[in-house]
C-alpha cells in the first residue's frame, strides 16, 4: 500500500508526464485519463472535508470547470485559473490535525505509546521518590499545633469522667465517705494522701493525652500534605510529558502535512492545466449570420479546425455579394469576398421604395403571458427546536444550597420524499442536542451534560403491502470535548468531535403502516466506530484495538420508532435500536432506547421530559473492589434524564413548485 506522500507523487507523474504525452499524440484526451483527472479535483475540492480551499473564488472556478458543459463563461473560468497559477498560489490546504494516516507518520507518538511512557514515568518516580522524603514546611506544623483541640489545665478529670482513662485501685476514693473513715485519723490522713496522688495522676494523664493527640494530629496532617505533594509532583511530570508530546505531534504532523499539501497543489496544478487545455480544445461557439432577407448561415467556431461557410449579402435592390467566412479559432473569424467578383456600377440607379416599418417586430404577435400556480411536490420538510434555561441564585439562604445555571438546546429537522403512488420513500433527519450546567461556587466551571449530533437517511422501495425494501445510513457523534468533572482534577479528555463517531449501514425490510410507526429489521448491518484523534482520546475505551483508529463489525439490527398524540397538547415519541454482533451474538449486543414526552403549553413554550438508556458492550467502565482498587472493566447500563421548560418553534410544510399556465 502507498502512503499519502506516495500517492501524491504518483499523481504528479501521471498527470504531468503521461497526460502530456497523450495530448501530443492524440488531440482528443482518452476517456479514462479524463475521468481520473476530474476525480482528483473532486477529491480535494468537493468530496474530502479534510481539505479546504484557500480562496473561495478559486473553488468556484474549479467547480465550474468540472461542470463547464452545463455551466457557462468557460473562457472567464480558464482566465481566472491561469491568473491564479501565475501568482503561484495554493489551491487547497489542510490542517495538521486532519492528517488521516497520522499513526504511520515517523515521529508521531500515538496514545498507546503515551500510556506506556506515562506508566514508566510513574514507576520511575515511585522508585526514586518516597512520600516520607518530602519536606514539610514548618508553617504547616505550627498551624496543626494551633488547630488541635487540647484539654485545658484543671479539666483533666473529664478524661476519667468520659472513660478515656481509669484510676488504679490504690487511688480509688469512694464517692460517699463512710463515717468510720472520718472518725479514724489514720484512715482520714490516708484519704487525704490518696486525693493528693489522684490530682498528680490526673495532671500527668492530661499532659500525656494532650501530647498524644497533638502528635497524632500533626502526623495525620503531615501525611496528608506529603501524599498531596507526592501526587502533585507526579501529575506535574505527567502533564509536562503530555505537553511535550502534544507539541511534538503538532510539529511532526505540520511538517508532514506541509509537504503533502505542496505535492497535492502541484498535482492539482498539473491536472488543471490538462483539463483547461482539454476544455479549451473541445469548447465550441455557434455563430449565426443573417442577411437582409433573413437567410441564415450557421458557423461553428472551434480551436484546431478550419471551416468555410458562404453567405450572400443583400441590399434593398436585391443585389448579391458572396462572402466567404473562415473559422480561424473559437474566438476569431476571417471574412473574404469570393474570387471573380467585379464591381462595375459607376452611375446612380433608382432605388425601390422600401417600408422600413416592416422591419419592426410585430408586438401583437406575442402570446399572452399565462398566470402562475403552485404545484405540490413529493417533498415534505420541517423540524422543531427548543431552548431551555434554568437559573438559581442563593444568598444567605438558611436552608442551604448553591446557585446554579443550566441550558439545553434541542434542534431537529427532516426532509422526507414520498412518491404519490407510495412506491418510493426517502426519509432524512438530523438532530442536534447540547446542554451545559454551571454549579455554584467561586471555582465552579461549565460542565457538559448533553452533546449529540445524529444524521439518518433511509431509502425504501415498496415490497408488499406495508413493507419496504430499505437501506439506511446512520451517523452520530458529539461536537465538544467531554471530561470527568471537575476538569482541573481530571484533565484527560474522554470524548471529542469524531472521537468517537458511530456509523451504521443497514439493509433490510421496513414495516411502515403509517407515518407514526416504523419497524426496520436489517439482517445485513455494518457498524463502524471511529476515533479521529487517538493522541487526545483513548480508542481502547470504545472497543478499538490498541494502535488502531476504527473497527467494523457485522450484525443484526432492529429499529422501532413510534409516536402518538396522547392529548391535544401532550405527545410521546420512542426510538428503540438494538444491534446484535454476529461474531458473538450471545454476549455482544448494543441497546439504545430513547423516550420523549412533550407538553405544549402555548405556541412557543413547552415542557419536555427525556429518558435515555444506552448499553454498549464495547464501552467499558472501571470496576473497583472493596478496598477501592481497580479490579477490571465491564459494560454498564447508561442512563440519562432531562426535564426542561423552554421556548420552542416548529416547522412542517410541503415543498411547492411554481408553474406558469401557457
Amino acid at each position: 500500500m502507498f502512503s499519502e506522500k506516495g500517492k501524491v507523487f504518483l499523481l504528479i507523474l501521471l498527470f504531468t508526464g503521461f497526460s502530456k504525452l497523450l495530448f501530443a499524440q492524440n488531440p482528443i484526451i482518452e476517456e479514462e485519463l479524463l475521468r481520473n483527472n476530474i476525480q482528483v479535483l473532486r477529491s480535494y475540492f468537493i468530496e474530502n472535508n479534510n481539505w479546504h480551499v484557500v480562496k473561495k473564488e478559486v473553488g468556484t472556478d474549479v467547480d465550474a470547470l468540472l461542470h463547464f458543459i452545463e455551466d457557462e463563461s468557460l473562457d472567464e473560468i480558464i482566465k481566472n485559473l491561469n491568473d491564479t497559477q501565475r501568482v503561484n498560489g495554493n489551491y487547497v490546504m489542510r490542517l495538521p490535525e486532519n492528517v488521516e494516516d497520522s499513526l504511520s507518520v515517523p515521529g508521531f507518538v500515538p496514545y498507546s505509546r503515551q500510556q506506556m511512557e506515562i506508566r514508566a514515568i510513574e514507576s520511575d518516580y515511585k522508585a526514586k521518590v518516597k512520600p516520607e522524603d518530602i519536606i514539610v514546611p514548618p508553617v504547616i506544623i505550627r498551624e496543626a499545633e494551633n488547630e488541635v483541640k487540647q484539654v485545658p489545665e484543671g479539666e483533666g478529670m473529664s478524661l476519667f469522667t468520659d472513660s478515656v482513662y481509669t484510676f488504679p485501685e490504690e487511688l480509688y476514693i469512694p464517692e460517699v465517705i463512710p463515717d468510720s473513715i472520718l472518725n479514724s485519723p489514720d484512715m482520714f490522713n490516708e484519704l487525704i494522701r490518696r486525693d493528693s496522688l489522684r490530682r498528680d495522676y490526673i495532671e500527668e494523664k492530661r499532659v500525656f493525652y494532650n501530647d498524644s493527640v497533638k502528635a497524632d494530629y500533626i502526623a495525620r496532617i503531615v501525611s496528608v500534605y506529603r501524599a498531596g505533594k507526592y501526587n502533585e509532583n507526579l501529575q506535574y511530570r505527567i502533564k509536562r510529558y503530555k505537553d511535550e508530546v502534544k507539541l511534538n505531534n503538532y510539529y511532526v504532523l505540520k511538517a508532514y502535512n506541509d509537504e503533502v499539501v505542496a505535492q497535492v497543489n502541484d498535482s492539482i496544478k498539473a491536472v488543471l492545466n490538462i483539463l483547461m487545455e482539454y476544455a479549451d480544445h473541445i469548447d465550441t461557439t455557434h455563430l449565426s449570420l443573417i442577411n437582409l432577407y433573413g437567410e441564415k448561415e450557421e458557423i461553428l467556431l472551434q480551436n484546431g479546425a478550419e471551416r468555410y461557410s458562404r453567405i450572400w449579402l443583400k441590399n434593398q435592390q436585391n443585389d448579391s455579394l458572396a462572402v466567404m467566412v473562415k473559422n480561424t479559432d473559437k474566438r476569431t473569424v476571417q471574412m473574404l469576398i469570393d474570387d471573380g467578383v467585379t464591381f462595375s456600377r459607376f452611375k446612380e440607379k433608382q432605388t425601390k421604395d422600401f417600408d422600413f416599418e416592416s422591419l419592426k417586430p410585430d408586438y401583437n404577435k406575442f402570446k399572452g403571458v399565462g398566470k402562475s400556480y403552485e404545484l405540490e411536490t413529493p417533498w415534505n420538510i420541517g423540524g422543531d427546536g427548543s431552548i431551555g434555561l434554568t437559573q438559581t441564585y442563593l444568598d444567605n439562604w438558611k436552608k442551604g444550597g448553591k446557585s446554579a445555571l443550566s441550558t439545553l438546546m434541542v434542534l431537529k429537522g427532516f426532509a422526507n420524499y414520498s412518491r404519490k403512488d407510495a412506491k418510493v420513500k426517502w426519509e432524512n433527519s438530523a438532530e442536534f442536542r447540547n446542554g451545559w450546567i454551571k454549579p455554584g461556587g467561586e471555582e465552579s466551571e461549565w460542565q457538559k451534560n448533553d452533546d449529540k449530533f445524529e444524521f439518518t437517511s433511509r431509502y425504501g422501495l415498496s415490497a408488499f403491502k406495508k413493507w419496504y425494501y430499505s437501506a439506511e445510513l446512520n451517523f452520530n457523534t458529539q461536537l465538544f470535548r467531554g471530561y470527568k468533572y471537575p476538569k482541573a482534577d481530571n484533565p484527560e479528555v474522554l470524548s471529542a468531535f469524531l472521537a468517537p463517531s458511530t456509523t451504521y449501514f443497514k439493509v433490510g425490510l421496513d414495516y411502515k403502516p403509517n407515518n407514526n410507526l416504523s419497524l426496520f429489521l436489517s439482517p445485513i448491518t455494518m457498524k463502524n466506530v471511529y476515533v479521529r484523534d487517538t493522541a487526545l482520546v483513548n480508542p481502547v475505551s470504545f472497543g478499538i484495538n490498541e494502535g488502531r483508529k476504527a473497527f467494523w463489525e457485522p450484525g443484526l439490527n432492529a429499529d422501532l420508532r413510534y409516536k402518538t398524540q396522547i392529548t391535544d397538547n401532550i405527545s410521546y415519541e420512542t426510538k428503540y435500536k438494538m444491534f446484535i454482533n454476529y461474531k458473538d451474538p450471545f454476549k455482544k449486543f448494543d441497546l439504545n432506547w430513547e423516550n420523549n414526552f412533550k407538553m405544549q403549553l402555548n405556541s412557543y413554550i413547552d415542557i419536555r421530559l427525556m429518558l435515555h438508556f444506552i448499553y454498549d458492550d464495547d464501552v467499558k467502565f472501571p470496576v473497583f473492589d472493596a478496598e477501592g482498587n481497580k479490579s477490571g472493566e465491564e459494560a454498564k447500563l447508561q442512563v440519562k434524564e432531562f426535564f426542561t421548560i423552554g421556548f420552542s418553534y416548529k416547522i412542517n410544510k410541503k415543498v411547492m413548485r411554481t408553474h406558469r399556465i401557457r
